[in-house]
């Protein structure tokens, strides 16, 4: 069972937390038939994740067995046989169909799609192409420079579509646009760690490691970083927003957006401890913070 739950990787199920953020920003965080859709949708994010991450494994399990840290994954270490990760991978692709599929049954949400194809009839077609995309970028996309952390960037953006479209929640390009460069930014950041243990061993974690070096990492970094605050500030004031949520203060929250992306910056070049973005958010208490704060001024904001 340890096996397993290490080859579907259920801590990694935090980043399907972006299928929530059509409803956070739409303001309707508390319409519950909009919640169950949303929640339907991020389970279908978290099975297909953990279907590629099967796939993933399979594909690099080679190079797993002569890497130091990855050799001890599942598939590697003779844990679990390839024929069991291919069956589990199946399953788990099953299930995030069935999943996203369940909104599809669900009554009582409006929304302009309705009339047209339902409600979870674009999210589905969102989720297969996500899994899709993937299986490309294990296959072949992720060993091209800039490339890669692109399809991971738009992964982002799927989910937050798939997430729109089950709810009928109609995105705006500012959430469009900040996802993309939020998690564009920390990609980047995630590179550098490669990067960096790429000088300090002489082997490239990657294929594509040896087409980035720290210089382009930095400039990287400090360009995406520059351009997601422009971009969420320019959101707080443009009038369509503050229209919508009848407030002129949401401009405040900014200044957690601009912590926040100092204090990532932190980690990644003074603490070189970028690696994984997911578990800076579960570990680093200053970073836990800056969100709580951002997400409290926020929903105080709107809500109240």
């Amino acid at each position: 069972m340890k096996a397993l739950l290490r080859l579907i990787r259920p801590k990694q199920w935090t980043k399907n937390m972006f299928v929530f953020l059509p409803l956070f920003f739409g303001g309707s965080l508390l319409d519950s038939h909009r919640l169950l859709a949303a929640f339907l949708t991020f389970l279908a994010f978290c099975f297909a994740a953990s279907s590629i991450y099967c796939f993933n494994d399979l594909v690099d399990v080679e190079a797993d067995r002569r890497h130091p840290v990855k050799c001890k994954r599942p598939i590697a270490a003779g844990l679990i046989t390839k024929r069991q990760a291919y069956s589990l991978m199946a399953l788990l692709f099953v299930l995030a169909m069935v999943a996203a599929s369940i909104p599809l049954l669900i009554k009582g949400v409006s929304t302009p799609l309705h009339d047209r194809e339902g409600l979870g009839g674009g999210s589905l077609a969102v989720v297969l192409f996500y899994w899709l995309l993937n299986l490309a970028y294990c296959a072949e996309l992720k060993d091209h420079a800039i490339v890669d952390v692109c399809v991971v960037a738009f992964g982002f953006v799927l989910r937050i579509l798939a997430g729109g479209l089950a709810t009928g929640t109609v995105l705006s390009q500012w959430i469009v646009l900040m996802t993309f460069l939020l998690t564009l930014f920390l990609s980047f950041a995630k590179r550098r760690d490669d990067v960096l243990r790429m000088q300090h061993t002489g082997e490239a974690p990657r294929r594509n490691t040896s087409r980035y070096n720290l210089t382009f990492i930095n400039q990287a970094i400090t360009i995406t970083g520059s351009v997601t605050l422009v971009c969420y500030i320019m959101y707080t004031v443009s009038p369509e927003v503050t229209a919508h949520f009848h407030t002129r203060h949401l401009y405040l929250t900014s200044l957690f957006v601009l912590v926040g992306l100092l204090r990532y910056i932190q980690i990644a070049v003074v603490d070189e401890q970028s690696g994984d973005p997911t578990k800076v958010i579960l570990r680093d208490r200053p970073t836990q913070f800056i969100v709580l704060g951002w997400l409290l001024s926020f929903l105080v904001i709107i809500y109240l």
